[in-house]
């Protein structure tokens, strides 16, 4: 009869612990996403900031800007500065042209005096004197046109501080990068922003990654892009349970984080898992996270 009791006895014990590896997760977690902390690309007043924490953002749409008075002066100062330096050109141009005339007559001049120097009826010192008249000629063109050069070199320079400040401008608006929910707001409007200073945090909650961790004698029961099944908390008895797909896994090992449990000990060495998961709205950042990799698209390793 003792023996009766105890074959009975030694099946429940192992049925209640198979039945309870089957039930509990393989591995634990926690559910993460790609934050993206959007700065402020400008310094000035914040004349405008409309955002709410708990906002879904488009991405690509202006969400507020920055003061661009002071920017928009220098700009107008430089334009000006810019078209009286060009307009000087035109002055060079037209005395560039005179130059260019007077070369032409004195050129006329230089054959009539060779004809009357080859019949004796003008002297040498004639024609040395229109030779020199053309270098100085030459020279004074030389001139003008170095300092047309200089000038358009000085008008390429105001444009591409122009041009600089007209992308200081548009970095004055402040631009959404993704779609997405708007997590943490660190600004607010009239406030004075610096370049580089944090004015919001945004993450797509669409698709949220649970990170866990498993070790090394789990490996075989997990592969890139296998579908497995993810659980988190519904309430404090049940769980809900949605299926997820492996996006990456760690090439190294590491030691288990504390916070997390594993089905080995916590002292052994563990990988890291992300696991992708279509969000409907109930997981939240930081919620714990659970998977199975037992029959992984109903298949065993």
């Amino acid at each position: 009869m003792k023996r009766y009791f105890l074959r009975i006895f030694t099946f429940l014990v192992l049925f209640t612990s198979c039945n309870r590896d089957q039930n509990n997760p393989d591995a634990y977690g926690t559910f993460e996403a790609t934050e993206i902390m959007v700065s402020s690309l400008a310094t000035g007043q914040i004349m405008l900031f409309n955002i709410e924490e708990g906002q879904i953002l488009d991405s690509g749409i202006m969400v507020g800007y920055i003061d661009t008075t002071d920017l928009f002066l220098k700009q107008r100062q430089l334009i000006d500065t810019r078209d009286a330096t060009d307009s000087r050109k035109d002055d060079l141009t037209a005395q560039i042209a005179i130059q260019e005339q007077n070369k032409e007559n004195v050129l006329i001049e230089k054959k009539r005096v060779i004809t009357l120097l080859k019949d004796g009826a003008a002297t040498q010192k004639q024609m040395d004197d229109i030779n020199a008249n053309l270098n100085l000629i030459d020279k004074q063109i030389s001139s003008l046109k170095i300092q047309f050069g200089g000038i358009s070199s000085q008008v390429a320079s105001i444009s591409q501080q122009i041009a600089q400040l007209d992308q200081s401008i548009s970095r004055s608006k402040i631009i959404n990068p993704i779609k997405g929910t708007v997590l943490t707001k660190y600004a607010e409007k009239d406030e004075v922003a610096t370049y580089g200073k944090p004015l919001y945090k945004i993450a797509d909650l669409t698709v949220i990654t649970l990170r866990a961790y498993v070790g090394g004698s789990q490996l075989p029961y997990i592969r890139l892009g296998a579908l497995i099944d993810v659980a988190f908390d519904k309430d404090e008895k049940t769980n809900t349970h949605t299926k997820g797909v492996v996006s990456w896994i760690s090439p190294s090992a590491e030691f288990t984080p504390k916070t997390i449990q594993t089905k080995e000990e916590r002292v052994n060495l563990v990988y890291a898992v992300k696991v992708r998961v279509i969000n409907d709205g109930s997981i939240k950042i930081g919620m714990p996270g659970e998977i199975r990799f037992m029959n992984i698209n109903n298949q065993n390793p």
